[in-house]
């Protein structure tokens, strides 16, 4: 059975990948949709993972399935439809490696994931269920991620959000807080960037912003991601910083989701991992770190994800005097 559990969207990045003879851009096809991102990350890192989602009857979707299993994560629910094409998405990248998109999905065969589709062995002694909120954005897609939330919650699960919010997906773009503020009392674990945290809560300040979010809505563990600058977290009451990783940079696509799988797999090996304190978070966000590091040294998401051989290895070379 799978031990972390993912719903939502996987499409095609198609990455630049050089100029042509012709001097015209190209771009390689790589695998990618965040969830999808967060479980091959704890793929690769020796995590049992099952996928939930829908792609086109097309080369794309069939390409996508074959990833996802030769990765070993669970396709069971992973759906087929004639009544949309696979998501695509390109990747802009500028100089230093920073990315924006241009999505086709209009719609996407990841939007049209229905509720009445979802079976509830899915999600059977599943440990953590995860989403973003590129699923919220239309129905049906919206509905049944609010029903996955319900019936991982019933199999006692623990909730990973993270927004990953896409603002040219969004045609009602007011009720993106709204959409996300529903979710967010049923979190246990939730991961913002800096700019996603003042959206959302309207405050810049990472200890008001992250206090804001644990008493409106009970949420206990809080990742900040601070790109280069590392990551802020609370648990509860208290607070913490870890300073990031620097690597040579080309591709930053799919780096958040590097450090969300990351954490799950750490805490994955943690008994109760809803009780862990600020101390034990403090290494498991420092591993993660390191994970969203090595993402960004190669080209695509899904194709980048660190193994822990890898992770350690840039850990203990930055530790060692």
């Amino acid at each position: 059975m799978s031990e972390v559990v993912a719903l939502g969207e996987l499409l095609i990045d198609f990455t630049p990948a050089g100029k042509s003879e012709k001097g015209n851009q190209l771009f390689e096809t790589n695998p990618g949709g965040a969830p999808a991102n967060v479980l091959a990350a704890v793929a690769r890192l020796g995590g049992k993972t099952g996928f939930i989602g829908k792609v086109g009857a097309d080369q794309f979707g069939h390409f996508l399935q074959e990833v996802l299993q030769g990765l070993g994560i669970d396709t069971s629910g992973l759906l087929v439809t004639n009544e949309a094409q696979t998501t695509l998405a390109f990747v802009h990248l500028t100089a230093d490696g920073d990315r924006s998109f241009s999505f086709y999905r209009d719609p996407g065969a990841d939007v049209l994931l229905c509720a009445d589709e979802l079976r509830a062995e899915w999600f059977g002694h599943t440990r953590f269920f995860h989403f973003s909120s590129n699923s919220l954005t239309a129905e049906p897609a919206r509905s049944a991620t609010h029903k996955a939330i319900q019936l991982a919650k019933a199999q006692k699960a623990l909730i990973s959000f993270d927004p990953n919010i896409r603002l040219p997906l969004w045609k009602e773009p007011h009720r993106i807080k709204e959409q996300i503020e529903a979710c967010l009392p049923h979190v246990d674990f939730l991961k913002v960037s800096r700019e996603e945290l003042e959206f959302v809560t309207g405050c810049s300040d990472l200890s008001e912003g992250t206090l804001w979010l644990h008493d409106k809505f009970g949420i206990r563990v809080i990742f900040v991601t601070l790109g280069v600058e590392g990551c802020y977290f609370r648990v509860g009451e208290q607070t913490g910083m870890q300073a990031g990783y620097t690597v040579k940079t080309v591709d930053t696509t799919g780096a958040g989701d590097a450090f969300c799988g990351a954490v799950l797999y750490r805490l994955l090996q943690i008994s109760d991992p809803a009780a862990c304190e600020v101390e034990q978070l403090a290494e498991i966000v420092d591993f993660a770190n390191a994970a969203g590091a090595l993402s960004t040294a190669k080209m695509g998401a899904i194709p980048a994800m660190p193994t822990f051989a890898q992770i350690e290895q840039l850990r203990k070379t930055v530790t060692s005097p």
